[in-house]
């Protein structure tokens, strides 16, 4: 059965990688979430999708340019009513509400842009305190950051990110050693790829996802998980197509 991955939570209805967003994915039902993890200018590990604090809150500059306190001082509302004094957390924070829900946990190393050093090393060590590496996934578009989680025995699935059309991923997904590819879900071409991904032991899991009409293909072509910024619009597909699928 296909999973429903709340995209940096459920953020068509709260503010997006923040507390009340994965809060909000855990009672809609998904079955997992996914984020993004930075560093602040004094090594903080905190959880944002974009390098610059522009878009979602109140500031401006990187990430890396300030500290955990500066950040602390910003409102994460994304523009989004009814959030006021919401900020950006910290990976503790996100772990802490979503770790002892049991749901499948997807954490995206943001380092292909800022490099970010020693961050592999800080996240294995959050995932190892919290003891979830059986149902994380560590995925990241930079594919020297995957070698390195190789390099240190990471003990979670790995996933591959890209945004450029690839030829036959699969084959190279498996030359890089990792248990899953991530890909924009245009690329995603009919029942044949997932299948080809499968024969090759790799997961598959598409993003985002978001129309009704591709999450009815996508979950109709078997791939393990989707990654939605509408998760209770997916869920409600995946219902519906469950007579279908029986």
């Amino acid at each position: 059965m296909t999973q429903i991955w709340g995209h940096r939570g459920a953020r068509r209805e709260a503010p997006e990688n923040t507390v009340p967003a994965f809060r909000r994915a855990l009672e809609i039902g998904v079955d997992g979430v996914e984020f993004d993890v930075q560093l602040t200018a004094d090594g903080a590990m905190v959880v944002i999708h974009d390098e610059t604090v522009d878009r979602t809150t109140d500031g401006h500059g990187p990430v890396v340019g300030f500290t955990l306190a500066q950040l602390r001082r910003l409102e994460a509302t994304d523009g989004m009513d009814g959030f006021a004094g919401v900020g950006i957390p910290t990976l503790a924070e996100v772990l802490d509400v979503v770790a002892p829900a049991g749901v499948a946990i997807n954490i995206e190393l943001k380092n292909s842009v800022e490099a970010y050093h020693g961050l592999e090393e800080r996240v294995l060590a959050a995932v190892e305190a919290y003891g979830i590496a059986d149902r994380v996934v560590l995925s990241t578009f930079n594919h020297y950051s995957l070698k390195r989680l190789q390099e240190l025995g990471a003990p979670s699935e790995l996933g591959m990110l890209y945004t450029d059309p690839l030829y036959k991923p699969w084959r190279y997904a498996a030359r890089l050693g990792v248990g899953a590819i991530h890909p924009p879900a245009r690329f995603v071409m009919g029942r044949g790829y997932v299948r080809r991904a499968h024969a090759a032991g790799l997961a598959v899991r598409p993003w985002v996802v978001n129309g009704e009409r591709k999450l009815a293909r996508m979950i109709g072509w078997g791939v393990d998980a989707v990654f939605t910024d509408v998760p209770r619009l997916a869920l409600e597909v995946r219902e519906r197509l469950a007579p279908a699928r029986a």
